[in-house]
């Protein structure tokens, strides 16, 4: 039997405040709230921006040990360098305070933009690279750069054992044969990615991670699930579940402050409390 993780993409936004976030709660607290009330979460800021190693330290101190953070890995990799020449930038990724999550740190994410279309020799030299382990994400971290300042690089490992990744990308080429056949090879997760028509839904089995995430309902970033949709997803999950996939569910539809309803929403339809 499999396992399902269900939370939100990113944390701090202020339309929150006073809906799902009680309106005297403090800042500093919502990170805390929403492990309350939810299995996982996202963050989302490392994909604009190398964040600092004391982002990762609150973290853990804000969450239990044992809940899992997805990671997701930056944009200069993935749509300024779109995957060429990036082992240095890779080592920046994993410097910046990515280890000091240790045994919390869930799949990594990797969003490619929707112009890049499936290069198997391209791809296949990406997935290469990615660190299997916590020993190798580190040994990879210390090969950071001089744009990592010293004083801001974290190259120790933390916590032993396995590292998990997944690849979302937005253009149909990578529904190819080819193209699954070489991540299944690489064990690396294809996201299933609902966006209401904006980019392609693949639900190809790659390995036993299945990371999925939601984006809107009928509009992207914006419209929550219906309760029909959220039965479906959770019959769906709990399918993957059952044939020993492990689930990893994160509601990105945050425009008008849907997604944690949504995610709280899933949780209880799987019947699964924080």
């Amino acid at each position: 039997m499999g396992s399902i993780h269900v939370g939100v993409s990113g944390w701090s936004y202020d339309r929150w405040r006073g809906d799902f976030y009680p309106a005297d709660l403090p800042r500093r607290r919502w990170l805390s709230y929403v492990a309350g009330r939810m299995t996982s979460v996202e963050l989302n800021g490392s994909f604009y921006s190398l964040q600092r190693p004391a982002t990762y330290r609150t973290i853990v101190e804000q969450t239990e040990p044992g809940f899992p953070v997805a990671v997701k890995g930056g944009r200069y990799v993935t749509h300024m360098k779109r995957l060429r020449d990036v082992e240095a930038p890779l080592a920046n990724f994993y410097a910046s305070g990515v280890l000091l999550l240790g045994d919390q740190l869930g799949p990594v994410l990797w969003q490619l933009p929707s112009s890049l279309q499936y290069d198997e020799e391209l791809v296949a030299s990406f997935l290469v690279l990615l660190p299997r382990d916590h020993a190798a994400a580190a040994e990879l971290a210390a090969r950071h750069d001089d744009k990592l300042p010293g004083d801001r690089a974290v190259t120790t490992a933390s916590a032993t054992g396995s590292l998990r990744h997944a690849i979302e990308p937005r253009h149909a080429s990578f529904g190819s044969d080819a193209a699954v056949a070489l991540l299944r090879e690489h064990d690396v997760a294809l996201v299933t990615s609902d966006s209401p028509g904006s980019w392609p839904c693949f639900e190809e089995q790659t390995g036993d991670l299945r990371y999925v995430r939601l984006h809107g309902h009928s509009e992207l970033y914006a419209s929550g699930y219906a309760p029909a949709s959220l039965d479906r997803w959770a019959e769906r999950l709990q399918e993957w579940a059952g044939s020993g996939q492990e689930c990893y569910v994160y509601f990105d539809n945050d425009a008008r402050g849907r997604a944690p309803h949504d995610a709280v929403g899933l949780l209880e339809r799987i019947g699964a409390n924080p």
